[in-house]
């Protein structure tokens, strides 16, 4: 016997499928309005769209808010235009307040309701917490598919890291390209050694290609095993931790002799002084017969014994004033061109102006009787001056390898040594500068290096667009292949602690947000990111590939009424 058919419920098959997106509302309410405005009835246009009366009646109802938004701005939400825009705005707050700004969740509410959104999208905690979190998740999704797409269609690069262990939150490996400034790993660790370091870095740059050709940190054992054992690389020694164990032995030393010269000038100032009152006040009084005080003789051992204070005050003010201009200087030589004249510095030559510098460190010492343990730090400090000489002499040799394997003509080759590099250094060098004197001197420097290779008669100008476009980006790399500090790292370091300032702690995913943010995000005023940097080609915007999958802002609800608190000593009847 055949199966009885089954009955079929004809108006389950004519209800609409519910629908919850905004802006498909929007794109019905529209479809609907152009509609009736084209001469149809609203239960055609209503039918057209397969909607039913009821949920449109429900659309249009008026917000449930007590805040009121402007009619027309109103009217624009309800466009799908008005949707997207509503999302952008919501999201960008949540961007530059949250995630950029480093503030909460909460001030994003605020910014909702004092600006009048919140007539128009959702502006609760929980809301916009989810909001956010979504955000979060979609930021770092969109960063790690832009590092894979990249990373297939970069040139090869030898790389210079910088390399160091921030403490926000527990440690932190962290190594960044210094040129670019991108961040190429930046993980939690539970060990700093060179096995972890190691590990850590080539999870950092897997898919990337890349080679490691110089590592920038202090002189941790663990750094120095991974640079040199594991990577196959030349250390350079940072210079900051040179000058500062410098600075350990000799500021506060010389800042105790300054400070107690001086309270010994002003000791014997006030008995010398004092010598001159007692004698003044004396001769104002009467007395009879009999020998007068030797104040004469008082007064002049009191003055001999401010004036060698005060030579003493002067000679500690200026050996402290010398040794704060010594420890500069290292920062002066400490460079493959000397600042000048532009011109190449030897190993040797550095080797003699350290060796120079430290010997009047330790004259200094000397004068000053720096105690042993003090001693100690300076002959530590010194110790570091053959690693300087080392990345001065790295730096050559690959500079040098680097041309010649351009198998250029020995004109033209020695115009890359002697003239290109050296001006496009000095251009960086001036960019560092802390003082516009300085920096206006340098550019002028390298200007004056490079007019020769600008004159049509130079055999440089002989050579196709293409070729010269490829040399000055082959100067660029070499000018580039000299570091000497991990200053980025450090700023990192600072940037993350105030971050955790305002939060008391930085989840896994906020980390890896804001280093997503600071590869594919934050601009500098050229409008380049780390990673448009670092993969020499742009890419599209994070902000819109993550707008693009953001969620649309929930239409605002009815907020349910709190009743009021009833005083504590309220007479109850009997």
């Amino acid at each position: 016997m055949p199966d009885a058919p089954t009955a079929v419920d004809s108006s389950a098959e004519r209800r609409p499928t519910p629908i919850h997106d905004r802006l498909d509302r929007a794109k019905h309410r529209q479809a609907v309005a152009h509609a009736q405005q084209a001469g149809q009835s609203q239960r055609a246009a209503i039918t057209s769209a397969s909607l039913a009366r009821s949920t449109v009646r429900h659309w249009n109802a008026p917000p449930v808010t007590s805040a009121a938004a402007p009619a027309a701005l109103a009217d624009f939400i309800e466009t799908p235009e008005g949707v997207e825009w509503l999302r952008r705005v919501q999201m960008a707050a949540h961007w530059c307040i949250c995630e950029q700004g480093g503030a909460g969740v909460r001030v994003v509410c605020d910014f909702l309701e004092l600006s009048g959104l919140s007539a128009l999208t959702g502006a609760s905690y929980g809301t916009q917490q989810a909001f956010q979190a979504e955000l979060e998740r979609q930021i770092v999704s969109s960063a790690t598919t832009l590092r894979e797409v990249l990373a297939k269609t970069m040139p090869h690069r030898t790389l210079s890291i910088v390399e160091d262990e921030t403490w926000q939150d527990g440690m932190r490996l962290v190594a960044i390209e210094p040129v670019s400034n991108f961040i190429l790993l930046e993980q939690a660790s539970a060990a700093r050694s060179a096995a972890a370091w190691s590990q850590a870095l080539e999870r950092g740059l897997a898919g990337f290609k890349v080679t490691v050709v110089q590592g920038i940190s202090d002189e941790a054992k663990g750094l120095l095993a991974h640079v040199k054992r594991d990577q196959g690389a030349h250390h350079s020694t940072d210079l900051f931790h040179l000058q500062h164990e410098v600075s350990k032995a000799m500021s506060l030393a010389l800042r105790r002799t300054e400070q107690q010269a001086e309270a010994d000038e002003t000791t014997t100032k006030a008995r010398w002084q004092a010598e001159c009152a007692a004698e003044q006040a004396y001769h104002r009084q009467h007395h009879g017969p009999g020998r007068p005080p030797a104040f004469a003789a008082r007064i002049d051992r009191a003055l001999e014994a401010y004036v060698q204070a005060s030579l003493a005050r002067e000679r500690a003010q200026a050996q402290r004033a010398e040794s704060k201009a010594l420890i500069g200087a290292f920062s002066a030589v400490d460079h493959p061109y000397e600042l000048e004249q532009g011109q190449a510095q030897t190993p040797e030559q550095l080797q003699t102006h350290l060796a120079g510098l430290f010997a009047r460190l330790e004259a200094l010492a000397e004068e000053v009787d720096l105690s042993e343990r003090l001693c100690a730090r300076l002959a530590k400090a010194k110790r570091l001056t053959n690693s300087l000489v080392a990345t001065l002499a790295f730096f050559f040799m690959t500079v040098n390898t680097r041309v010649q394997a351009l198998d250029l003509s020995p004109a033209i080759e020695q115009a890359m040594l002697n003239d290109l590099i050296p001006a496009l250094y000095l251009e960086r060098a001036a960019a560092r500068s802390p003082g516009a004197e300085q920096r206006h001197r340098l550019r002028a420097l390298s200007a004056q290096l490079l007019a020769p290779l600008q004159q049509p008669a130079h055999p440089i100008q002989s050579l196709d667009e293409a070729t010269r476009r490829h040399l000055e980006q082959v100067a660029g790399d070499c000018a580039d292949l000299f570091q000497r500090s991990s200053s980025c790292v450090e700023g990192r370091n600072g940037v993350l602690a105030l971050y955790q300032h305002g939060h008391h702690r930085l989840s896994p995913r906020k980390q890896q947000v804001l280093t997503a943010l600071h590869n594919f995000a934050i601009k500098r005023p050229d409008g380049t990111t780390a990673a448009e940097r670092f993969f020499a080609q742009p890419h599209p915007s994070l902000f819109e590939q993550v707008l693009e999958r953001m969620p649309w802002p929930a239409r605002p609800a009815r907020r349910r009424p709190r009743p009021a608190k009833r005083p504590y000593l309220t007479l109850v009847a009997a």
